[in-house]
């Protein structure tokens, strides 16, 4: 059953919504922007934006709809109650890719107007508007092609530039991975390309998350060999690593915002690795000593710190184990 099936709208109200849902992902609009309400908007406001309310022939390239317009036309059409209020909203999410892909023009009234002139208006392209004019005949099929055929879709445009941003990481015991960027992946990778090398001894990586992907690389089998936890529990580490020769099994957390081996984690991964056969190392990673310092109150005895920018050395919080003279 579709989002659409489910909503309170009239059968002709979502029969419109389903068509332009259609032409939105045939235009290579990006599917993460294209689920439930998300799709709704954007679907509602193309229509109101071409002066569509009964067909695709109604498509207009003259119109030129402020966001309140868009707003107002969507309440008279398409039974919503959207408040005045939410124009920034309609720009910034329903019209954004919209605009981004080149479908409907901003200002093309006004093509001199400042950003905040609030008499620009947004139009259908003329191209986009004789597309539309096609749906639900037998020319929609072939006008698509040659329309696509002169413009890169979106959703392959955006998709390239994320994977540019991404973090590349090359594990010791195989491929290459593509981490999101940001810092807590920027340590993520630190921990995989520094650490392991040092301090795991020719450690295999069984697991490592990703803030997009959660199970971005997952050895389960090997992971099932050693007794581990079942891996729907949300309590996993940030980063699992396998030493065969030692029996040593490595649970990292990777900390930049959150997550440190605290006693109170350490307690809750020791109940629940109780069946494991490895012997577990416990590890809290920091970029920066400052990222430390702020920690360091937290941090569990008996688990071992290593910080990124001072990657030789670790930090033991481990009572007397280590007590003695230092040589050299």
């Amino acid at each position: 059953m579709s989002y659409f099936s489910k909503s309170k709208k009239s059968p002709e109200t979502i029969r419109l919504l389903q068509e332009a849902a259609v032409i939105l992902a045939s235009i290579g609009i990006p599917s993460a922007d294209m689920e439930g309400r998300g799709t709704e908007r954007m679907a509602m406001a193309l229509l109101a934006v071409a002066g569509v309310t009964k067909n695709w022939k109604q498509a207009s390239d003259t119109r030129f709809l402020k966001t309140r317009d868009v707003i107002n036309f969507i309440n008279l059409n398409f039974e919503e109650n959207i408040s005045s209020g939410s124009y920034d909203d309609i720009r910034r999410k329903d019209l954004k890719l919209l605009v981004v892909g080149g479908f409907i023009l901003n200002s093309s009234n006004k093509p001199n107007a400042a950003t905040n002139d609030p008499t620009r208006g947004y139009s259908l392209s003329t191209e986009f508007k004789n597309l539309l004019h096609t749906f639900g005949t037998k020319a929609w099929k072939k006008q698509l092609d040659k329309f696509m055929a002169e413009r890169e879709p979106l959703n392959i445009q955006l998709a390239r530039n994320r994977d540019l941003n991404k973090v590349p990481i090359k594990l010791p015991n195989g491929p290459s991975l593509l981490l999101s960027s940001g810092k807590h992946n920027d340590l993520q990778k630190a921990i995989i390309e520094e650490f392991l090398p040092r301090f795991g001894h020719g450690c295999e990586v069984l697991y490592i998350g990703d803030t997009a992907d959660k199970y971005l690389h997952l050895d389960e089998d090997r992971l099932k060999e050693i007794n581990f936890f079942e891996l729907s529990h949300d309590e996993l580490p940030d980063i699992i690593a396998y030493n065969a020769e030692k029996n040593w099994l490595y649970l990292i957390e990777a900390v930049h915002s959150s997550g440190s081996i605290s006693e109170v984690r350490m307690l809750e991964l020791k109940r629940l690795t109780t069946q494991c056969t490895a012997e577990i190392v416990f590890v809290t990673a920091f970029l920066t000593r400052a990222e430390f310092r702020k920690w360091a109150a937290d941090i569990a005895w008996e688990t071992e710190v290593w910080i990124a920018d001072n990657p030789d050395h670790l930090i033991h919080f481990n009572g007397d184990k280590f007590l003695g003279p230092y040589k050299g």
